[in-house]
C-alpha cells in the first residue's frame, strides 16, 4: 500500500459524488495530471443532476460575487462545448428571462452576454430579457463527463460511504452534495424540492424562465431534443421525492398559459430532484481527522450546472 508521501508523489485523489460538481471536478484534476478516482453512491445516470433543466444562470446561489466568477468561468467552458453538441449536450439557445429588466442582471452580464435585451411584447408579455444561453441535456452531458474522465485516465466506482475518511487517498474532495449534511455532517445543508413534468415537444424551440421573487413555483420550458422539459417547484426542506399528480397538472397549466400548444403535449415522465441548497456554497480546503486533506466543493443548490467548472477549477486548486 502507498504510504501518504507516495501518494503525494502521484497526485492521487479521490472524489466523492457522482453528480455535475464531481464528475467535472475529477475531470479538471485528472486533466491537471492528478491521478483520480471518483466514487458515487449511485450510477451517473441516476444522480440529482440527471433531473437538472441545464439551463445556465446562476440561480439562488450565494455568495453572489463568487457565484458569478464561477458562473462566466463555467460559460467560457460551455461556450465550447456547444461546438460538439451531439456529443456534449450543450447547446447555446435563446429564449426568455421573465421578471428581468436589462438593468437588474449587472455589469457582469451585460459585458459577457452582449445579446441581452429587453423582451418584446410579442416575446413576453410582462417585463422580461432576451439572452442566448446554454442549455444543457443532462442525459447526453453526464456520460459524457465520465467518458471524458476516463480518456484523462480517471475511474468510476460506485461505492457508498458513511465516512469522508474512508476515502484512501493524501487528497479527498466532497462532492456530496445533500449528502453532505450527513457525511460532514452539515445542518446547513438542506434540499429544496424541484418537481418537473417532460412532454413531447408541441415545436418550442425557445426556452422561458419566469419566477416571482421569494416563490416557490417557477414556471419554465426548456427546450431538448426529443423533448420539452416543464417546470418547476422550489420547495424548502422538502424531503419527498416522489412526484405529485396535482402539482404536475398545476405546472403544466402555468406552462401552457404562456405557450397555449403545451396544454396537448403527451406526458412523457414526471421527475423529482432535491436541490443541495445551503446560505452559502461550501468551497473551502479542511483536515480529515488524521490530517489528509480535505476540500469540500458542496451546497450549489439550483445552480451546480451553471457555476460546475468553476467550482471544479477552484476546488482544483485547493486539493494542489
Amino acid at each position: 500500500m502507498e504510504t501518504e508521501l507516495d501518494g503525494e508523489l502521484t497526485g492521487e485523489v479521490v472524489v466523492v459524488g457522482g453528480g455535475v460538481i464531481g464528475l467535472t471536478t475529477a475531470v479538471v484534476l485528472a486533466e491537471r495530471g492528478r491521478r483520480v478516482r471518483l466514487w458515487t453512491r449511485e450510477p451517473v445516470e441516476r444522480t440529482t443532476s440527471v433531473v437538472a433543466g441545464g439551463l445556465w444562470w446562476p440561480y439562488r446561489i450565494e455568495p453572489v460575487a463568487l457565484a458569478q466568477a464561477w458562473a462566466l468561468r463555467s460559460l467560457d467552458v460551455y461556450e465550447e462545448l456547444a461546438a460538439r453538441s451531439e456529443e456534449t449536450g450543450v447547446r447555446m439557445v435563446e429564449g426568455v428571462l421573465g421578471e428581468t429588466a436589462p438593468d437588474e442582471v449587472g455589469a457582469w452580464a451585460s459585458a459577457r452576454l452582449p445579446g441581452l435585451r429587453a423582451a418584446g411584447p410579442a416575446e413576453y408579455a410582462g417585463t422580461g430579457l432576451w439572452a442566448r444561453l446554454p442549455l444543457i441535456d443532462m442525459s447526453v452531458h453526464l456520460p459524457w463527463l465520465r467518458e471524458r474522465l476516463a480518456a484523462a485516465g480517471g475511474t468510476v466506482e460506485d461505492r457508498a460511504v458513511t465516512d469522508l475518511a474512508e476515502a484512501d487517498a493524501p487528497v479527498v474532495v466532497n462532492c456530496t452534495g445533500l449528502g453532505s449534511r450527513e457525511l460532514v455532517p452539515d445542518p446547513a445543508v438542506r434540499p429544496v424540492r424541484g418537481q418537473l413534468v417532460v412532454v413531447e415537444n408541441p415545436g418550442i424551440d425557445t426556452w422561458l424562465v419566469s419566477a416571482g421573487a421569494g416563490s416557490g413555483e417557477t414556471t419554465y420550458f426548456l427546450p431538448q431534443p426529443g423533448r420539452l422539459l416543464l417546470g418547476g417547484t422550489a420547495e424548502d426542506d422538502v424531503w419527498s421525492d416522489e412526484p405529485d399528480p396535482a402539482v404536475a397538472e398545476a405546472i403544466v397549466r402555468r406552462c401552457a398559459a404562456l405557450r397555449p400548444e403545451i396544454a396537448g403535449a403527451r406526458v412523457l415522465a414526471h421527475r423529482v430532484g432535491l436541490r443541495p441548497a445551503r446560505d452559502a456554497v461550501r468551497l473551502e480546503r479542511g483536515t480529515l481527522p488524521d490530517g489528509r486533506r480535505l476540500v469540500h466543493n458542496y451546497g450549489h443548490g439550483g445552480a451546480g450546472v451553471t457555476v460546475a467548472w468553476g467550482c471544479a477549477q477552484e476546488a482544483a486548486r485547493l486539493a494542489s
